[in-house]
């Protein structure tokens, strides 16, 4: 995923202007702002607390959970705050996508995705899609096959996936903003994942996977949900760094799809607005 911004090296300021000095993550800026993005996990060091701006934003986003055959993955945790800075270390934990399964022999079940913590936060996985019919709980619920029931999603962090209403067709994983969408009697018509939030950078984190039919395909949710597959073929994964869940995977030997790896970013003033 792109998010746009320019990337500096450590000790880009602005005349003038009393800002945080800190390390750690990808340094970018974009307009006003400096941004520090966790791909994987580190330390966020503050050295130095501005006099005219000392205050943090951040984001954090937990990895999302993997498809299934016909249920798509629940999305990561996604929550941010603001808190003033201190000249501190601040711990970052970045969760690995959850695992899609595979249909093929030697079967391997899906797994949910992992936490993403910093800054006071931490942010429960996505949870996954099962063969046992029932989507899992997590950040944001999995989906369901089987004419079974979606994953709750966890308060403040995400949604629930979406229900199957028969044997062929897999709700959408949860995401965020929304609800998976629940799979109809019709084994065409699986349920699309749940769209995710944006964040102050303009970006969309968190979508849910999208449900698996045959023949048709369904889409994930906006913020990095996989596509749920068609007729024998496999879930799209979660985009990386978004949060976002695995698609559904179809009938053997496909496989559903992994989850997105999860994210942290926090961004503070470097100039008057």
């Amino acid at each position: 995923m792109s998010f746009g911004y320019t990337v500096l090296g450590f000790g880009s300021g602005v005349s003038g202007y009393g800002s945080i000095e800190a390390t750690g993550g990808t340094i970018t800026e974009s307009g006003v702002y400096r941004y520090h993005t966790f791909t994987s996990s580190g330390n966020f060091v503050v050295t130095a607390v501005g006099e005219d701006a000392n205050t943090l934003e951040y984001l954090v986003v937990a990895s999302g959970g993997g498809g299934h055959r016909f249920g798509g993955g629940g999305a990561g945790g996604m929550r941010n705050g603001s808190a003033a800075a201190s000249a501190q270390t601040y711990s970052i934990t970045i969760g690995a996508g959850g695992a899609g399964n595979r249909n093929a022999s030697p079967v391997v079940d899906s797994t949910s995705g992992n936490t993403s913590s910093g800054f006071g936060l931490s942010n429960t996985g996505g949870g996954r899609a099962t063969n046992a019919g029932a989507g899992a709980s997590g950040g944001s619920g999995g989906g369901a096959s089987a004419s079974a029931s979606g994953g709750a999603g966890t308060s403040g962090q995400g949604s629930a996936g979406g229900n199957s209403n028969q044997s062929a067709s897999g709700g959408g994983g949860g995401g965020k903003g929304a609800a998976g969408k629940s799979a109809t009697s019709t084994s065409q018509d699986a349920g699309t994942g749940g769209a995710g939030a944006s964040w102050v950078d303009g970006n969309t984190y968190a979508g849910g996977g999208g449900g698996s039919a045959s023949p048709a395909y369904s889409q994930g949710g906006a913020g990095g949900g996989g596509r749920g597959a068609g007729t024998y073929s496999s879930g799209g994964v979660g985009v990386a760094n978004t949060g976002g869940g695995g698609g559904g995977g179809a009938a053997a030997p496909s496989a559903g799809g992994y989850g997105g790896s999860g994210v942290v970013i926090v961004r503070y003033q470097i100039a008057a607005a």
